[in-house]
């Protein structure tokens, strides 16, 4: 009879449905010495906890701490930041040294005719471009046209 109410609780147990009170009972009855032949197999998984309880640790465990040395530390990020610097001085004066009408050249013309050939040229471009789009469009209109016919026919059936 109490190796059924076990086995019951055992079956809670291994579906995590049993209450503390219920595993208090499993561990108390296979720490006994009354335990049924066919719940052996049992024993050590709840004797475990029983044998973990009485152990006590009894060595010592040190508590030194690495020490850093803050010194090297500060001396490397020193190194990286001057490197840093100074890398960018160097780049930013060896593109100082570049002509200067290259950096006054910023696309402007010096006779008139130029810079309207280059502005007609231009504007040719984006009338090419606005032209493409609105022939896609005008695919569109005939879509929508057809599309609009044939819906116009299914409903009159």
């Amino acid at each position: 009879m109490e190796s059924d109410k076990i086995e019951i609780i055992l079956e809670k147990y291994f579906q995590g449905e049993s209450t503390i009170a219920e595993e208090n009972e499993l561990k108390n009855y296979f720490s006994s010495s009354n335990v049924a032949q066919h719940l052996e197999q049992y024993k050590p998984i709840f004797g475990y906890f029983s044998q973990v309880k009485e152990q006590r640790l009894t060595q010592e465990i040190p508590l030194q701490t690495k020490k850093r040395n803050v010194a090297w530390l500060s001396i490397a990020a020193s190194a990286v930041l001057l490197l840093g610097i100074g890398s960018y001085f160097y780049l930013n004066n060896t593109n100082n040294t570049t002509p200067v009408v290259a950096k006054s050249d910023l696309g402007t013309y010096v006779s008139p005719e130029e810079a309207l050939a280059a502005t007609q040229k231009a504007l040719a471009m984006v009338s090419h471009n606005v032209n493409t789009g609105i022939e896609s469009v005008q695919y569109i209109k005939e879509y929508e046209q057809s599309k609009n016919l044939i819906f116009k026919q299914n409903k009159i059936r």
